[in-house]
């Protein structure tokens, strides 16, 4: 049997992409969560800093797992897609590169006194640390969101007669087309995604009667924070997909499942896409509502698969489901952070136990969500590694053999097995045991108020009197 190393490189990455952005999406929102959290401790009250030292706990492991994940990741450009990497690399080089310079050192900096400097440093410098590791990670979604809009709208850069793009205005490339909505829209999902997380295992808490303050915080702070994203974020999307309708309009088509196109397009809701008889099976759609979302008019014109050749169409089926899912998540979100508000206004949100189990059930949707998008966008840009100027099946390494890139995905399965289960082994032990009391921080006289016995007081040598 034939290896295929331009199927086998596609795979590896889209495997380790996708595991690598679960943490970046989560440490995102999560780093900001923190700020939050940190700065009420500013204020006052000792549960503010419980919460945020346990959230803390869970962002070192997380963040920890990112890096690894990314580093790993990024070696593939050289061994799996050399020709890509020397074709773009004066344009993307200095994008990752600004990236390293501008967040990972930041991060990495204030790490430390975010993780080991609570008692060592005073509040303020503490809750700086705390803002920019959470600013670093805004600033590395900025830069990689950046690069890889430019793969999908190239600007600002030219092809030269040698294969390797040049750069004739840097302003046009960092800020290209389809950067804003792209990135407005992830850095949103990466917060939605933290806010589900943290409400789910505040919820999980006040079913099982635990930590039921800590609980009731983090369960208000991310249904607000969600009621106020989701719909925003339905907005955002509306918004990119007018982008991707005019720098590409066939991943759209493919979005759609429309094979035509033409005016007053149906939305599809159901249909079995077939690339070989181009057309859908099964279909089942809404007159007209696909020309009204797409072009604001029930008769507007939408693009169609049949509008360009076959070998430039993406795979139809993947990005026909995976959108549906990214769509009907983000609806889901909506009704929950609707949901949400009924039960604040009639006073009933820490007491529906139904609604808590909800919670609990949807804690992962954020990261299904973001899964299912990238793939949507990616597989949706094909056959294209930059968008309309350099075929993916050109950016392979042409020395790499079939068997190779088998031994380096089986490898990359394995290692990330091992990352994930470690961390994700850790991760659940931090969530059995749950943040500290508030009363663990008080100082003794106040502890004893508290309900907890004073520490015993020690003399030293030097205070002892003899008679005592």
């Amino acid at each position: 049997m034939d290896l295929d190393p331009l199927m086998l490189s596609r795979i590896q990455f889209a495997f380790t992409i996708s595991f690598h952005i679960l943490f970046p999406a989560f440490t995102i929102g999560l780093a900001c969560w923190i700020v939050a959290l940190e700065a009420l401790w500013l204020r006052g009250g000792a549960i503010y800093r419980s919460l945020s030292e346990f959230w803390t706990k869970i962002f070192a492991i997380s963040f920890g797992m990112g890096v690894v994940s990314g580093i790993v990741m990024t070696y593939q450009f050289g061994t799996n897609w050399s020709v890509f990497a020397d074709a773009t690399g004066f344009v993307l080089g200095p994008l990752i590169q600004y990236e390293v310079v501008t967040a990972f050192f930041l991060e990495a900096a204030f790490l430390g006194i975010l993780l080991f400097g609570r008692d060592r440093v005073p509040k303020g410098i503490h809750f700086t640390a705390a803002f920019l590791v959470a600013l670093g990670t805004v600033i590395s979604a900025f830069w990689i969101l950046s690069a890889n809009s430019w793969m999908h709208t190239p600007a600002g850069a030219e092809l030269g007669e040698d294969g390797r793009f040049r750069v004739s205005d840097w302003w046009e490339v960092v800020f290209n087309p389809s950067f804003p909505y792209r990135f407005s829209h992830m850095v949103t999902a990466a917060f939605l995604t933290t806010g589900f997380v943290v409400a789910g295992i505040s919820a999980w808490f006040l079913l099982k009667y635990r930590h039921v303050e800590h609980a009731r915080i983090g369960l208000g702070m991310s249904l607000g924070l969600i009621t106020v994203l989701a719909p925003l974020q339905i907005v955002l999307g509306d918004l990119h997909g007018l982008n991707t309708l005019e720098h590409q309009p066939t991943k759209v088509a493919a979005m759609e499942g429309h094979w035509e196109g033409g005016a007053g397009a149906p939305l599809i809701l159901f249909a079995l896409p077939d690339m070989e008889a181009e057309t859908n099976h099964w279909e089942v759609g809404i007159p007209e509502l696909s020309s009204l979302i797409l072009t604001h008019s029930l008769t507007g014109e939408v693009p169609g698969l049949l509008d360009v050749p076959a070998e430039e169409r993406p795979y139809v089926p993947l990005i026909f489901w995976t959108f549906r899912i990214m769509v009907g998540l983000g609806l889901l979100m909506l009704v929950i952070a609707v949901t949400h508000v009924v039960l604040r206004l009639r006073g009933r949100l820490y007491e529906a136990t139904w609604f808590h189990r909800l919670l609990v059930v949807t804690t992962p949707i954020g990261f299904v969500a973001i899964i299912a998008g990238w793939i949507t966008t990616e597989v949706g840009r094909q056959p294209w590694i930059v968008y309309g100027l350099l075929p993916t099946a050109d950016g392979v390494t042409p020395s790499l053999t079939g068997a190779a890139a088998l031994v380096s995905l089986v490898t990359f399965l394995v290692v990330y097995a091992l990352i994930f289960t470690a961390g994700t082994y850790y991760i659940v032990r931090l969530l059995q045991l749950g943040p500290k009391p508030p009363s663990h921080y008080l100082e003794p006289q106040a502890a004893q108020v508290a309900g907890r016995p004073m520490r015993p007081m020690s003399k030293t040598v030097e205070s002892f009197e003899p008679g005592d």
